[in-house]
């Protein structure tokens, strides 16, 4: 026992062992697989050679991390990855926030599921196909574009244009997960006593009203922790797509870096050049996370991730 009375923690562990077990293998493969591999991460900090093997290869410290930010190519690639995340965050965040709060007006059981089924189907769509159907329906000959020559007389080369890249990117990201990412939303919502909204009403508080001061103050803290997970994961762009939409005339604004360490490592060979920037990106997100749950703790009442 410890010395206020309360049951140690080899006692607590003693007592609750089934508990422990049960926990046992998923942090045993989060163990292997999450955190075993960090240790790959220092052939960034060494000029690695398959023959010689991560040991074996000389220590060259931060000579590919220089490599990078003296590259002509960094600029471009950060601001690209940059940009990307951070048009992506502002304009899908409040999304899924809109569609909670319109779903949470709709009282007919049956008709708010088949809503939810519509809204939350694209989530299930393979990244490839909703690319494919990009193509498709984007294509100078598709649908889309049929629309533009008659109006305009022209068509848009909407896949190839680097103007374009980042838009298509984010509303079909937009559409592909707002529906679902609203589901943690509607769960909150629907914890809120009906009672509140009656009483509301009663008082003479319109729709808007009722939004403002019982449904946003109940979603609140939830809103804060996923916009600092969001905004911590702000450089960490998925790769499949961005890869898939790329061309050779859209680069200039599609070359991000889970594409550039892709090409560099993988088709390249440069493993060592690729891990620095895939390190140094991860190092950026870990900044923005920190920096970020700062800010909405003091702007939040002290409410954040951690």
């Amino acid at each position: 026992m410890g010395s206020s009375g309360r049951p140690g923690p080899f006692e607590y562990l003693k007592k609750h062992y089934f508990l422990y077990l049960m926990l046992a293998p998923a942090l045993i493969l989060t163990l292997i697989f999450k955190y075993g591999p960090m240790y790959g991460a220092v052939i960034a900090f060494k000029d690695f050679s398959p023959i010689k093997g991560i040991l074996g290869s000389e220590w060259v410290g931060f000579k590919h991390f220089y490599k990078f930010l003296s590259s002509p190519n960094f600029e471009v690639i950060f601001m690209n990855t940059l940009k990307l995340s951070l048009y992506g965050l502002l304009l899908s965040f409040p999304i899924p926030i809109l569609l909670a709060l319109m779903l949470n007006q709709v009282r007919r059981a049956g008709v708010k599921k088949n809503i939810q089924l519509f809204l939350y189907a694209p989530n299930f769509i393979s990244v490839v196909v909703v690319v494919g159907m990009l193509f498709i329906f984007l294509s100078p000959t598709g649908p889309i574009n049929q629309l533009v020559v008659w109006m305009t007389g022209e068509p848009l080369m909407f896949m190839s244009r680097p103007e374009y890249f980042r838009w298509i990117y984010i509303l079909s990201d937009i559409w592909t997960g707002a529906g679902w990412s609203s589901i943690i939303y509607v769960a909150a919502l629907a914890n809120v006593d009906p009672e509140l909204h009656n009483a509301a009403s009663l008082d003479g508080a319109n729709l808007f009203q009722r939004i403002r001061n019982i449904d946003l103050p109940t979603i609140r803290p939830i809103m804060a922790i996923v916009f600092i997970l969001a905004a911590g994961g702000i450089m960490s762009i998925g790769f499949e797509k961005a890869y898939l939409m790329q061309t050779a005339m859209n680069l200039p604004t599609s070359e991000i870096i889970p594409t550039y360490v892709y090409k560099i490592g993988l088709q390249s060979g440069d493993y060592a050049y690729s891990a620095a920037v895939g390190l140094f990106n991860a190092v950026i997100n870990v900044i923005l996370l920190v920096t970020v749950n700062f800010i909405v703790k003091k702007l939040n009442e002290g409410e954040g991730l951690y």
